[in-house]
């Protein structure tokens, strides 16, 4: 049976900018990446691209100002404290050639935040790029800038997620993501044919193979993702109905980037 192929609108598209010596050097471990590319998911913005940089001005402005021109939005993750190596917004500032400033409604938020901790050093993270838009978060603490097309988060896992959620709202949404998995015990060379065959036939789909060694219960799992739900569906029913009468041993669907383990072995009823 022959599945239309539908031609869904594209999705916004978004890249990311890693910023930080500690995380070149692996002194700390990146954990925002994961965060922010599953959330773009959820509300249908594709992320097309990342790339990690130091601490390093021209290196920053040089990335921001290639990538906030190549993709629909931009979102940077760190450099946004008080100390010496924290140079996002006078990177950015330079990259839109334009300079940093310091906003008084955003100084006048750190001082009721620390209250009487407050230091010299606290008040250098009111500095702006000119011309940026703040982006207030509804119960208080200081905005998030925005810059023309670029979002500027923090590196601190917790703050970056909270700021992720308090901006996603005013990000324009389109179709979710969805994905289905099928795990297999069949290794992934001998799946080549089969994927060769659906991957023609759905070209709006987006099918990924990976396979396992160590797993009790699969060899390979394979994921169909899109913003077309009957696409990825169609997809997935039509490489299950590729393979061997034993197999599959599960099938997720709309699961998006689920990775829990299969424990125990099943056929699709």
């Amino acid at each position: 049976m022959t599945h239309p192929i539908s031609n869904p609108p594209k999705p916004r598209t978004a890249a990311a900018l890693i910023i930080g010596n500690e995380l070149l050097s692996g002194k700390i471990n990146e954990q925002n990446l994961v965060v922010l590319a599953r959330t773009l998911r959820s509300i249908g913005i594709s992320l097309r691209r990342v790339a990690m940089v130091p601490d390093e001005i021209p290196i920053i402005a040089n990335e921001v100002a290639s990538l906030a021109s190549s993709f629909d939005i931009l979102f940077t993750s760190g450099g946004l404290g008080p100390t010496h190596d924290d140079v996002t917004v006078a990177a950015v500032a330079q990259a839109f050639n334009t300079h940093t400033e310091d906003d008084q409604p955003t100084a006048e938020a750190i001082r009721q935040h620390f209250g009487d901790n407050l230091k010299p050093g606290h008040l250098l993270m009111a500095r702006v790029p000119h011309g940026c838009k703040l982006v207030a978060r509804d119960e208080g603490g200081w905005p998030t800038i925005l810059m023309n097309n670029v979002w500027l988060l923090p590196g601190v896992p917790e703050v970056f997620c909270a700021r992720l959620q308090t901006i996603k709202k005013h990000l324009t949404a389109g179709q979710p993501f969805v994905c289905s998995e099928v795990y297999t015990r069949i290794d992934e060379g001998s799946l080549v044919p089969l994927l060769n065959q659906v991957v023609t036939q759905f070209p709006n789909v987006d099918v990924g193979s990976y396979p396992t060694w160590d797993h009790p219960c699969y060899e390979t799992k394979l994921t169909f993702d899109g913003t077309d739900a009957s696409a990825v569906e169609a997809a997935c029913r039509a490489f299950i109905k590729l393979l061997p009468e034993a197999e599959p041993i599960r099938v997720d669907r709309d699961s998006g980037s689920s990775q829990a383990p299969v424990e125990a072995a099943q056929t699709e009823t």
